[in-house]
């Protein structure tokens, strides 16, 4: 499939205000930098926002879920997670996890702590929760994306990739795919049963810091005007709706950058997981809580 006729599908979403140059001036707040917001942990990975603006983010060594809440106040939310590592939450308000230690796809009560199982027999890293409850998952492992349909049931859905992060646009109409060894994004459209077709490269090329030969791309989030921000060995790299890089945000300190996502009260305020601790940094734009 040409990139042109990819370019036609992934613009019918009309709530997107195009650009033709979306530098990162039109993102970051002079003055502002990246703040220390939680420090002490193993390796973090998985923030997650709810619909108040919390940050949720997972400690995987340690088997433990936290929450970040808008006073700046970590408190833990459950342990003994088997080494929960993507989380996300879903349109009933519950806390999706991929609970990879053993091997299943979980939601979690917030509140308690407490998990039901969604889906057993599976290998999972990143997720992405649609306005349905469909549920699309990566599974390093085994080379391929699974899709979860509403009521339960998983297919595979992708296969002959290395997927890490994974993330949709509004309209939930296009899903996104990081290869870590890739210089590239793959993006799929979504099709109505959960399928995906039309798989094509489209982000990129990514940056590459002197020395490494692969990006190093995981996870994702998307900001109100479309453009897409990726955690990376360069930094957080920033994409315009047309797939150009718009420029990359340095890292908080020199450790590995793991995902991103917009949270705090007005949802302005970008979160990045970075190894043993997360940041975060004010900024001009916003990402609203998808449901």
């Amino acid at each position: 499939m040409k990139r042109s006729i990819l370019l036609t599908i992934i613009f019918t979403l009309p709530s997107f205000a195009y650009s033709q140059d979306m530098p990162l001036t039109e993102v970051l707040l002079e003055g502002e930098n990246w703040e220390l917001a939680a420090a002490g942990f193993g390796f973090t990975e998985g923030p997650a926002v709810d619909r108040q603006g919390n940050l949720f983010f997972t400690d995987v060594p340690n088997s433990k879920i936290f929450k970040l809440d808008l006073s700046g106040n970590v408190s833990l939310v459950a342990e003994k997670t088997a080494h929960t590592n993507g989380l996300m939450f879903g349109p009933d308000g519950r806390l999706y996890g991929c609970r990879n230690g053993d091997r299943t796809l979980v939601s979690y009560d917030p509140s308690k702590g407490t998990w039901e199982i969604v889906v057993e027999d599976v290998a999972s890293n990143d997720l992405v929760v649609l306005s349905d409850g469909g549920i699309y998952f990566t599974d390093p492992a085994g080379n391929q994306v699974w899709y979860v349909s509403p009521s339960r049931t998983k297919r595979v859905v992708a296969q002959n990739i290395h997927p890490n992060g994974v993330t949709v646009w509004r309209k939930e109409s296009t899903l996104i795919v990081t290869e870590s060894e890739q210089p590239h994004l793959w993006t799929f459209r979504v099709e109505q049963d959960g399928t995906l077709s039309h798989r094509e490269r489209y982000y990129g090329p990514l940056a590459l810091p002197s020395g490494k030969a692969q990006p190093g791309s995981d996870g994702m989030t998307v900001d109100e005007n479309g453009r897409l921000y990726v955690a990376s060995f360069a930094g957080l790299q920033m994409f315009d709706p047309t797939g150009r890089l718009g420029g990359v945000i340095a890292k908080p300190q020199n450790k590995f950058l793991s995902n991103v996502v917009f949270a705090g009260p007005q949802f302005d305020t970008l979160y990045v997981t970075c190894t043993d601790k997360v940041y975060r940094r004010k900024t001009k734009v916003a990402a609203p809580f998808p449901w």
